[in-house]
């Protein structure tokens, strides 16, 4: 069967997370899981929903989002409605901030922070709070919990990645022939030189593995914080994030950062340019000054209020 529904109404409802089936008057329905996780609950209302409303499937999307396919048309807002008695919303398209992803963090035995919870508040506050903010294009955001990249953070528009910056007490240091430290190192960063542990700042990734495996306490402590990749993407042009030459070891420094990050995007980014187009064109040095400096939150209000990037057009 042809479809029936007109082009701009079909826009209207991919803006609310419908999809069209091309050539059907169906589409799939973007459910929202806020960072990939839902309650048994909001799965039984998700699969009541599909059966009621769809063909029966249910997807899950790269960006860990659920679509419930063959919804026609006319059931749209019926859909809606029936899902949000499970506190679950339909979204996640256009040129916005697009729901967060996120690792297991400390349910996995090398999650350096709760990934689960940061991601919530980053839901809240830039999926949420910035949801009328159109952007040059979509900015995606990831949380990993530790450099392993499971969630792989730095082909995102900005990744978190969890670190453990080792506290090393070369005074503790007996120069073992056999260093416990080393052994444990992944990365192969650490070496015993002249008698005294030496760890390779340009080759450790800050994954905590270390700490607690020297006898004599060398390592006995690390300084747990985040690391921030810019400019990554996926697709036709893959691009991989550059990390800020910083250590965020407050979440509230990381979340305004974040922001600082989307402002910088809205305020330079020319419309229809991925953030790592961006970036490659007013060179990292800059974006990483700007982003890291506390100008762009002075204006926060100048930039939201700014009419800007009200035509779409994708140029990736």
């Amino acid at each position: 069967m042809a479809c029936t529904i007109n082009a701009a109404e079909i826009k209207r409802v991919k803006g609310m997370g419908f999809l069209n089936n091309k050539g059907t008057d169906l589409f799939n329905a973007r459910v929202i899981t806020v960072n990939g996780k839902i309650t048994a609950d909001q799965a039984m209302v998700i699969a009541e929903a599909a059966k009621k409303y769809g063909n029966g499937d249910v997807e899950f999307t790269t960006r860990l989002t659920v679509e419930v396919r063959g919804v026609h048309f006319d059931n749209i807002p019926a859909f809606q409605e029936y899902i949000a008695q499970a506190g679950l919303v339909t979204g996640g398209t256009g040129s916005l901030v697009r729901p967060v992803v996120s690792c297991k963090g400390t349910t996995c035995q090398y999650g350096l922070y709760d990934t689960f919870a940061l991601s919530e508040k980053i839901h809240e506050r830039f999926y949420l709070g910035y949801h009328t903010v159109k952007l040059p294009h979509k900015f995606k955001i990831a949380c990993g919990g530790c450099p392993n990249n499971c969630v792989k953070p730095d082909i995102n528009d900005l990744g978190i990645i969890g670190q453990l910056v080792p506290n090393v007490d070369t005074d503790s240091c007996n120069g073992c022939k056999k260093c416990q430290v080393a052994v444990a190192c992944p990365m192969k960063a650490v070496s015993v030189e002249d008698g005294e542990i030496e760890i390779n700042e340009d080759v450790c990734n800050n994954c905590g593995r270390c700490v607690g495996t020297c006898p004599f306490d060398v390592i006995e402590e690390g300084t747990p914080g985040f690391k921030i990749t810019i400019g990554g993407r996926w697709g036709k042009k893959v691009n991989r994030g550059k990390a800020l030459n910083k250590i965020f070891t407050t979440e509230e420094e990381l979340l305004d950062t974040v922001e600082k990050a989307i402002l910088f995007f809205r305020e330079q980014g020319k419309t229809g340019e991925r953030f790592a187009d961006t970036i490659e064109r007013l060179g990292f040095e800059y974006c990483e000054k700007e982003i890291l400096g506390d100008a762009i939150l002075a204006r926060k209000q100048e930039i939201l209020d700014a009419k800007l990037h009200l035509v779409g057009g994708a140029t990736c």
